[in-house]
């Protein structure tokens, strides 16, 4: 019997954010969905080691690449690379981020534009730079990685929420502005995620992760790859009439 076509097979994607957590997971089911998988992030040897492991899943080619993305010429090279190795990518994952979580006047200026940049900057770049691509092709898959605390307002993350805020902006104005051109454009919203940032809290700071924690009504962190599997979705082609949305996956932490 010949095998099942995958969901994805042919396409290119870019993942950002990549080497860990969300973006690893999100990278592994790209490719077991038969994408080609370009994997971006800052930390050198943490993202080359993460593209080959996902190459080892999957049988599918990667690619790891290394660099800031919230600097125009930083993606503007990684667009390069992509088409140079792969050609044109029809999904992006804008999931590269962090924010500084602290108390609002805790932070200094350095603090809240690491915030901005990390998390506002590599979204608006990254789509600016690969939405030309999509157009040539007619189609395309933006999925950019928001935050649930934007809708209820979790304490010490003011500044966090006014970049994810500004992510959550941009999904609906890009949405409606190339609803035309075969581009959909999403956000996905998660809560507290099981990863090593919130293991670290919640031994630095464990009445903190408490309090975060006791906001979910199942009672429980998200997993990398309950976020994932609704990115992966909205990267595929069944997805092809959903568009502007932000989309919580937050057991329940903010309900409609």
């Amino acid at each position: 019997m010949a095998e099942a076509k995958k969901r994805l097979n042919g396409q290119v994607a870019v993942v950002t954010g990549a080497a860990h957590g969300i973006g690893l997971a999100i990278s592994h089911q790209l490719a077991a969905e038969g994408a080609r998988v370009v994997m971006a992030d800052v930390l050198d040897e943490a993202i080359n080691a993460s593209a080959a492991a996902v190459k080892a899943a999957s049988g599918m080619d990667t690619l790891a690449w290394v660099g800031d993305l919230s600097q125009e010429e930083t993606v503007a090279e990684l667009l390069a690379a992509t088409r140079r190795t792969f050609g044109p990518a029809a999904i992006l994952i804008n999931n590269a981020g962090g924010g500084v979580i602290r108390p609002f006047l805790e932070h200094t200026p350095e603090t809240l534009r690491a915030t901005i940049d990390r998390n506002l900057w590599t979204a608006l770049w990254c789509c600016r730079m690969f939405i030309p691509g999509m157009l040539d092709m007619a189609y395309g898959r933006i999925v950019n990685i928001g935050a649930d605390s934007v809708r209820n307002g979790l304490w010490q993350h003011a500044a966090y929420n006014a970049a994810k805020g500004g992510v959550h902006g941009l999904t609906s104005g890009l949405a409606r502005e190339f609803a035309g051109n075969g581009i959909t454009v999403n956000t996905v919203a998660p809560c507290a995620v099981r990863t090593a940032a919130l293991d670290h809290v919640e031994k630095v700071n464990p009445a903190f992760a408490s309090q975060v924690l006791g906001v979910i009504p199942l009672g429980r962190a998200g997993e990398v790859d309950e976020i994932a599997s609704m990115t992966v979705y909205l990267a595929g082609p069944e997805a092809s009439f959903v568009t502007g949305q932000v989309i919580s996956v937050n057991g329940g932490s903010t309900m409609l």
